[in-house]
């Protein structure tokens, strides 16, 4: 049995191997799983990071992750609030109401 498809080779496949193939083995296979942090602090780091550059077609599954990886609704709900102070009211806004929608499906699914 092969094994399943990763979220990068669903959403590119042969359109973009070499991307496809970083991501899968450099940026998960390695840098995630490097020891010098847990898999919960890089999903805070990231999410934050996301969150205050305001990449947010990138921020959902990364907000998916961190509460895969142990990090409470709470606790993102206040890393995002303090985020809104440096990085700007509107990305702090935006963040919140992605994870707002994604702990409402979480509950109701």
């Amino acid at each position: 049995m092969a094994d399943e498809p990763t979220p990068a080779q669903k959403a590119l496949g042969a359109f973009a191997p070499k991307l496809v193939e970083l991501t899968d083995d450099v940026l998960f296979g390695d840098i995630w799983e490097r020891p010098g942090l847990s898999p919960r602090d890089r999903s805070l780091i990231t999410v934050t990071t996301l969150a205050a550059l305001y990449r947010p077609e990138q921020l959902g599954n990364h907000l998916r992750r961190a509460l895969e990886n142990g990090l409470t609704k709470d606790e993102l709900v206040e890393a995002i609030t303090h985020l809104a102070f440096y990085a700007g009211w509107p990305s702090a806004m935006s963040a919140i109401t992605q994870l707002k929608d994604i702990v409402e499906h979480q509950d109701n699914g």
